[in-house]
């Protein structure tokens, strides 16, 4: 059993998306006003076409993402835990610029459910005295789990190690949270820590802590897992939507050789306790 993060996907979801999979296969036909016969229908490609174009307004659906961040960020700004923050705007491979209480600089990076090729598109920004990424996943059937470990191990860490890309922090973290899609632990046992955000109403977030160095097998090989307090962003989050100690993420990547391999090892722990582990995997680049 891992639990490297409090949520898990509800397996009676994934029926009943399966389910209506099936169903609108089989009756897609009968939708609309386009007047051909089934057979006519399926050979003419529509419900294909229809598949396709939902799942692109799916995906480019950032609008609802932003108004979700302008939300968080106008709080904790409005609560004294940041002083400014503004949009980076599309010249810039991140997106959001945070002025913290101590004049330093975070930037932000927002993400999907990290299980996707684009997780690993991001740069540094040289200004930036923090980096953190934020996962907005929008796919109520997915996986939180098995996303959140393809981030973290299978793309961040490699990237982190054969890149040299120094990586602060992760939130993990959006509207879907405390829905019936993504059931909160953290609310089931404490209802009474909901915080009620504009239309949202959340559980506080998940957020996890990276090495503050580069993991290098020969100089470095296993970096110290950082407090959050080291991580100026992050403790501000935190502590502005009730976090406890306890639930924080300490993330530690020992890198080493094996033979001619570069290889790392992942581990996520949370209260003291290691939640997953990865075994010692090689770094393959294309």
């Amino acid at each position: 059993m891992t639990d490297e993060i409090p949520c898990q996907k509800d397996p009676e979801l994934k029926r009943k998306i399966n389910e209506y999979a099936d169903d609108l296969s089989i009756q897609g036909h009968r939708l609309g006003k386009h007047g051909l016969s089934e057979e006519e229908f399926y050979e003419s490609g529509i419900f294909e076409g229809a598949i396709q174009r939902l799942r692109g307004q799916i995906s480019a659906k950032m609008s609802e993402k932003k108004e979700f961040v302008k939300h968080v960020l106008n709080h904790m700004q409005d609560a004294g835990y940041i002083k400014d923050w503004l949009e980076a705007g599309n010249q810039n491979r991140h997106d959001y610029s945070i002025t913290l209480i101590n004049d330093k600089i975070a930037a932000i990076e927002l993400k999907g459910c990290l299980d996707g090729n684009n997780t690993n598109i991001s740069v540094r920004p040289p200004h930036a005295d923090e980096f953190v990424v934020w996962s907005v996943c929008q796919n109520k059937g997915s996986d939180p789990r098995h996303n959140l470990w393809s981030g973290i191990h299978v793309r961040f860490s490699a990237d982190i190690i054969a890149e040299k890309k120094q990586m602060d922090g992760l939130i993990v973290w959006d509207w879907l949270c405390n829905t019936a899609a993504r059931v909160c632990p953290k609310l089931t046992e404490s209802p009474e820590r909901t915080i009620e955000l504009g239309p949202y109403r959340l559980p506080p977030p998940c957020i996890y802590t990276f090495p503050g160095t580069i993991p290098s097998p020969r100089n470095n090989p296993k970096p110290r897992a950082r407090s959050i307090a080291d991580i100026n962003f992050l403790n501000a989050m935190h502590m502005c939507f009730g976090g406890i100690g306890d639930e924080v993420n300490q993330v530690e990547i020992e890198a080493s050789m094996v033979g001619v391999d570069v290889v790392r090892q992942t581990t996520i722990s949370r209260g003291g306790l290691i939640r997953r582990q990865s075994t010692k995997t090689p770094i393959r680049r294309s």
